[in-house]
């Protein structure tokens, strides 16, 4: 029986980071639908991508770096808009997951090990 888990620490860092990041993205969206501000599927569906990174799942790597350039994406649109500090940082997250999954080192694990 395989082994699930959160976090893998095999895995590079940059790999590690993002995944942390996917977690924190979808904590966030489940505390913003609690206090109103809509449902937030998009964090959601990182936070999945993130588990499944974790468990070395090379279809949720790729999920996970099309919904962050979706978010990154969407992110821009929302600061162009003036969405002040708030959408600085929702652009600064976005950002960031994503260059930790394009990284070099982050890409080469996933051709190697992931499956």
């Amino acid at each position: 029986m395989a082994e699930h888990k959160w976090m893998d620490q095999a895995q590079p860092q940059t790999l590690q980071a993002a995944v942390m990041l996917c977690y924190i993205n979808a904590a966030l969206a489940v505390l913003f639908f609690l206090v109103g501000a809509g449902p937030q599927l998009i964090l959601l569906l990182l936070g999945v991508a993130g588990y499944f990174i974790a468990n070395e799942r090379r279809w949720a790597y790729w999920a996970a770096v099309v919904i962050v350039g979706l978010y990154t994406v969407l992110a821009v649109a929302t600061f162009a808009a003036g969405a002040g500090f708030g959408g600085l940082l929702n652009l600064l997250f976005a950002v960031v997951l994503f260059a930790l999954l394009v990284h070099p080192q982050s890409r080469q694990y996933q051709k190697v090990w992931f499956h």
